[in-house]
């Protein structure tokens, strides 16, 4: 998919492929080496571009990219925007992403997922040296190198009063992620779980986020799917028995972005008793699920704040079979998560109220909006 800063028409997308073969992506001495599969008769590209380092540069038959941001010459501002480096002093500018590198158009989407592909490690990174979260592996019983792996806020999960449990959308997002055209073109902030985190915490939450598109690792030159996360809801099922059940929980709240609302359906009918006795909210984010599957009693537990012109948390009307709906504040699907979250949080803990309240804990709160309908 291409950024949405930079749609271009199919007509010529069409006319650029004919021309460049399809690009092979293959970890080399520490670089992202991608090669470009051209015909032999394909036509030298002869244009030049104006670019970061003041000249587009050309097509050719093989290209090495930088592994860091800085040797693509990007960093982070203070507010977690994407900033060009100034190429002689090394310092950050104002100067925000620029797709257009090179004078071919896949080139360009190649040199996009390749930086896209280490905004993926700084956001690990930064959940683990900034934010304090633990890597968890899935599964436990294999060599780190042939799992993928989990964050929490805790490295061992145990009996967790408030568990809090994050799903990315599908596509090239991994864990701490919502959408990488947000982080790229927006913000930390915006495109990453990170604000979710932190006001987890502040409301007393242990924090668990799922990796649910990590399903391939390369083990001795060969190409092989992880045991027990060969898909999304694969994935999930194992996170949810491995860890979450196992720390047996007194309570599990759930926030899922786009496809991770069709795995958190999915969930739902594979673990009925856990859903009716432990989970008490689920905040759905533009969630794509079919409302034909959804579960009665999710119905009763979840909202799904959905892209609208109307004011955030305005109920919406819904199909018979389907979740709430309410607006998201926002009419552009990636943004949904960052925009709802004050609204989402709300209903969460409005939701854990009566909860405990059914449990016997506490008088009832006050109702959360849209909750009559």
């Amino acid at each position: 998919m291409y950024p949405a800063l930079y749609i271009i028409s199919l007509t010529l997308g069409a006319l650029q492929l004919q021309q460049h073969a399809k690009l092979l992506a293959a970890p080399s001495g520490g670089l992202f080496r991608w090669r470009q599969a051209t015909a032999a008769a394909a036509a030298p590209v002869t244009a030049a571009l104006v670019g970061i380092s003041g000249i587009r540069m050309a097509a050719s038959e093989e290209r090495t990219y930088p592994t860091t941001l800085e040797g693509f010459g990007y960093g982070f501002n203070e507010e977690g925007k994407l900033r060009q480096l100034d190429k002689d002093t090394g310092k950050l500018t104002d100067r925000v992403f620029d797709y257009q590198v090179y004078t071919s158009l896949s080139e360009n989407q190649a040199h996009y997922e390749a930086l896209g592909d280490v905004i993926t490690q700084y956001v690990y990174e930064r959940l683990e040296e900034k934010e304090g979260l633990k890597k968890l592996y899935v599964p436990a019983d294999v060599p780190p190198e042939e799992a993928t792996f989990v964050f929490s806020t805790v490295e061992k999960l145990d009996r967790p009063k408030k568990l809090l449990v994050l799903i990315h959308g599908s596509g090239v997002v991994r864990a701490g992620q919502w959408a990488r055209s947000l982080i790229i073109n927006d913000c930390l902030d915006s495109g990453t779980q990170i604000p979710y985190i932190r006001r987890g915490r502040e409301l007393g939450y242990e924090v668990l986020l799922l990796n649910t598109n990590d399903n391939y690792r390369t083990v001795k030159g060969a190409r092989k799917p992880i045991r027990g996360s060969r898909n999304p809801t694969e994935h999930a099922v194992t996170v949810l028995e491995q860890y979450i059940l196992a720390s047996r929980p007194e309570s599990v709240a759930i926030v899922a972005h786009s496809y991770g609302g069709v795995v958190t359906v999915e969930l739902a009918q594979r673990f009925p008793d856990f859903f009716r006795d432990k989970v008490f909210a689920v905040g759905f984010t533009d969630s794509v699920h079919a409302s034909s599957l959804v579960p009665e009693a999710l119905k009763k537990i979840g909202r799904n704040w959905v892209t609208a012109k109307d004011p955030l948390d305005t109920p919406l009307t819904i199909t018979k079979h389907d979740i709430p709906r309410h607006s998201a504040g926002h009419i552009k699907h990636e943004m949904t998560s960052y925009s709802c979250m004050s609204a989402l949080f709300e209903f969460l803990e409005s939701r854990y109220a009566e909860f405990r309240t059914n449990r016997g804990e506490e008088p009832r709160s006050k109702k959360a909006k849209g909750d009559e309908l």
